[in-house]
């Protein structure tokens, strides 16, 4: 059976579908002409022509499908129609195998229909394959976490998977299962990304060397700790030792103009002889030293400052790879150290009888000079990389991939077991249906061969003609036709074809005839009696109401099968425009007021050139005759409406179709009950047929009680009491009785007012 259709994005159809649900053995859609009933007749017919509509059966297992509808009447209404083969009359030992086969058939298609059930649809709503397309979605999820986690250093490892979650995780099994690269850290990957993946990457210039050897050299110069003292043999040696006074007698003796000038030191004639001494004590060692000094200074001066430019340019540089922060600090303080050192010099020079002692650069050098290699050393593996760019991605493509792979096992692990199972569950049940459907084959095989033996297509000839005859079709039947008689044809009484003259109504009949027998046979020797869904779509049309009434009474009857459930139609679809049509199919008099639970109501409408399905717990076409007694029924109803609606019900039933003597029931009551009668029938003469159609009368909750009482008492004396409760229910109460002093119509407490129809609509009142 059918228990969903869904329909969109054909005929009148929009995108969002809309849904016929929750169906039962018998289901009612009335709908204007264009609403989209034929549209649901068709998908039901053929739903692989609909790719945008579903059908979903009950446990998966779909039955034949018998609709009739305009195409049925195109397609078969031709020379010659197909024969319908039914049983004929055999032994029951017969009978008990074909429906001992049948029994075989229908338990392996049960069987197979749960284990579609258990596997599910393709599409991953139901069974196995929602539990699969769940598991994959919630992993999907995760992989998209990792992404989300590292898309920011590793988007070139990512390239053509960082726009869809179900690449991406399609990649992750991928790695999963067969990365074998080598395992690195996360933060170096994301350093190696930065080089490898970046744009427009090139090679980087190596930062010049440190090499502070020949600094630290000058150092170790002995003439920076020597005390560098004039000749000790000069007999002004020992003074001038004693009182320390070397290089300022050195300093001043460079003022003397020469013998006889004034003495730098003492302003008298300067002796020639003592300017001999002063100037032999002064010799060539000493000046030696004294130059060795100078140069030193001057090597200290030109080292260190080659050496403070190479670091210079270093902070200068930009480089990508050099610590500038932590090198500014460094630089500061060797160029403090190589100031303090010069100044040491200078004064070395100025007093070289000074010993002088440098600070030691050897560890400030080697700080700074370690920086600049790490920085060296890592532009020479960038440079690498550029070298080897290609190869390098690739490299590190795989090392990212083998990483989070790593890091994230426990996620991948458990998807991977799960899936495992239920794949191995999808293929058990696969195979399992394809085991079963070889048994279904075999048993339908085994059926077929039976009822071909005992079917004929020759019952169906006469029971058409039969229904034509009795209905007053005698100037066309069918016969039987074929080399095999496995054909019809529609004749006229002498034998010649009837076809091309039959008039709308006739052809309608006789098409609707054959589709009849045809739910009750089939168009081939086997198949007969397979279980079935039938579809019937305005099959009235063109009929008058006799046929029309033979019609309804043949489809109520396939109703009553698909409502007790023991015959081969599970279920039936009723679709029509004809509000007759579906009064007289729908009508159940065991339905109280809500739908039975083998029935559901729905009804077709159009809203903006769409098509809206809508469902009904009551039957939703109800006669305007109806409407007026639901109207008496309802305990809110308007006492301003009311009496009208009384008028217009006895009007109906009375007057137009019981053509009874108004004054005859009137004669029927007694005193204020008589008024009321009276009043009730004076409107129908007065006022059912002019300009005033409607009359409405304001009363208060006595009078309107007085008038139901005396409403239900006209059914009563004239003997139509069961029409009464009918129309009222069985659980419908009584009236309340009324006290005799209430007003009735006609005297000076009713106000009596004509106005246009209103909520009853136009034309409620037969």
């Amino acid at each position: 059976m059918i228990e969903e259709v869904g329909i969109a994005k054909v005929a009148t159809y929009g995108e969002d579908p809309q849904r016929l649900n929750g169906l039962r053995p018998i289901n009612f859609l009335f709908g204007a002409n264009g609403s989209g009933k034929t549209t649901i007749s068709r998908v039901i017919a053929d739903p692989a022509s609909y790719p945008s509509c579903t059908i979903a059966w009950r446990n998966g297992r779909s039955l034949e499908t018998l609709v009739y509808n305009r195409d049925f009447v195109a397609h078969n209404f031709s020379q010659p129609l197909r024969g319908i083969f039914t049983l004929g009359e055999v032994a029951t030992d017969t009978l008990e195998r074909i429906e001992e086969a049948r029994g075989k058939v229908e338990e392996i298609e049960e069987q197979i229909g749960k284990l579609k059930a258990t596997l599910g649809d393709h599409a991953g709503t139901t069974g196995k394959h929602a539990e699969l397309r769940a598991l994959r979605e919630s992993f999907e999820a995760e992989c998209w976490k990792i992404k989300s986690a590292h898309d920011a250093h590793f988007q070139g490892a990512f390239s053509g998977v960082r726009n869809s979650r179900a690449r991406f995780c399609d990649k992750v099994l991928e790695e999963a299962a067969a990365n074998q690269a080598a395992l690195q850290s996360v933060d170096d990957l994301k350093v190696r990304a930065r080089t490898v993946f970046a744009e427009g990457v090139a090679r980087l210039p190596i930062l010049q060397s440190i090499n502070g050897a020949d600094l630290l050299a000058l150092e170790q110069r002995p003439v920076l700790s020597k005390k560098v003292v004039g000749k000790e043999d000069i007999d002004i040696a020992a003074l001038i030792r004693r009182l320390g006074s070397s290089d300022w007698v050195r300093e001043g003796l460079q003022y003397a103009a020469g013998a006889g000038a004034p003495c730098p030191f003492c302003q008298k004639a300067l002796d020639a002889e003592l300017l001999a001494k002063l100037n032999a004590f002064f010799d060539e060692a000493y000046v030696a030293d004294v130059g060795e000094i100078a140069r030193t200074e001057q090597a200290y001066d030109t080292f260190a400052g080659a050496i403070l430019g190479v670091v210079d340019v270093a902070l200068g540089s930009g480089a990508t790879h050099i610590d500038i922060e932590a090198l500014r600090p460094l630089r500061d303080r060797l160029q403090s150290l190589i100031a303090l050192n010069k100044r040491h010099i200078e004064r070395k020079r100025k007093e070289p009888s000074m010993p002088v002692t440098l600070e030691p650069l050897d560890e400030a050098l080697g700080q700074i000079a370690a920086l600049i290699e790490s920085a060296n050393n890592q532009t020479a593996r960038h440079n690498a990389l550029v070298d080897n760019l290609v190869a390098e991605r690739k490299t590190l493509t795989s090392e990212i991939w083998k990483c989070l792979i790593e890091e994230n096992r426990n996620i991948i692990g458990p998807y991977s077991s799960g899936k495992a199972g239920l794949d191995k569950a999808v293929a058990g049940l696969t195979a399992g249906i394809v085991s079963k459907t070889t048994d279904l084959n075999a048993a339908r095989a085994v059926l077929a061969e039976l009822e071909k033996g005992v079917t004929s297509v020759q019952p169906t000839v006469t029971a058409i003609n039969n229904t034509l005859t009795s209905f007053g079709f005698t100037s066309f039947n069918l016969a039987a036709t074929g080399d095999k008689g496995q054909f019809y044809r529609i004749v006229r009484g002498d034998g010649s074809e009837a076809t091309e003259t039959l008039s709308e109504g006739e052809r309608s009949f006789i098409t609707f005839l054959y589709f009849y027998h045809l739910i009750g046979g089939s168009t081939t020797a086997s198949g007969v009696n397979v279980d079935r869904v039938v579809v019937f779509d305005d099959p009235v049309s063109s009929l008058d109401s006799d046929v029309l009434f033979i019609v309804s009474s043949l489809i109520k009857r396939i109703l009553a099968e698909a409502a007790e459930g023991g015959g081969r139609v599970k279920q039936v679809f009723m679709l029509t425009h004809n509000i007759y049509f579906h009064k007289e199919v729908s009508f159940d008099p065991k339905r109280q007021g809500t739908r039975r639970a083998h029935e559901t109501f729905w009804v077709a409408r159009k809203a903006n050139d769409a098509t809206i399905l809508s469902s009904h717990e009551t039957n939703p076409i109800r006669t305007s005759y109806e409407l007026l007694w639901s109207e008496v029924k309802n305990p809110n109803r308007s006492n301003l409406t009311i009496q009208n609606v009384l008028r217009r019900i006895l009007e109906h039933y009375f007057t137009i179709l019981g053509n009874m003597d108004k004054d005859a029931v009137a004669a029927k009551f007694e005193g204020r009950d008589q008024q009321v009668c009276a009043s009730l029938f004076s409107w129908i003469n007065d006022g059912s047929h002019n300009f005033t159609d409607d009359l409405y009368v304001t009363a208060d909750d006595a009078t309107v009680a007085r008038y139901l009482a005396v409403f239900r008492q006209i059914f009563e004396v004239t003997n139509h009491g069961a029409h009464y409760a009918m129309m009222m229910g069985h659980e419908a109460p009584s009236p309340e009785p009324v006290p005799d002093e209430a007003p009735v119509a006609g005297t000076a407490t009713i106000l009596v007012e004509v106005v246009k129809p209103a909520a009853l609509g136009e034309d409620v009142g037969g």
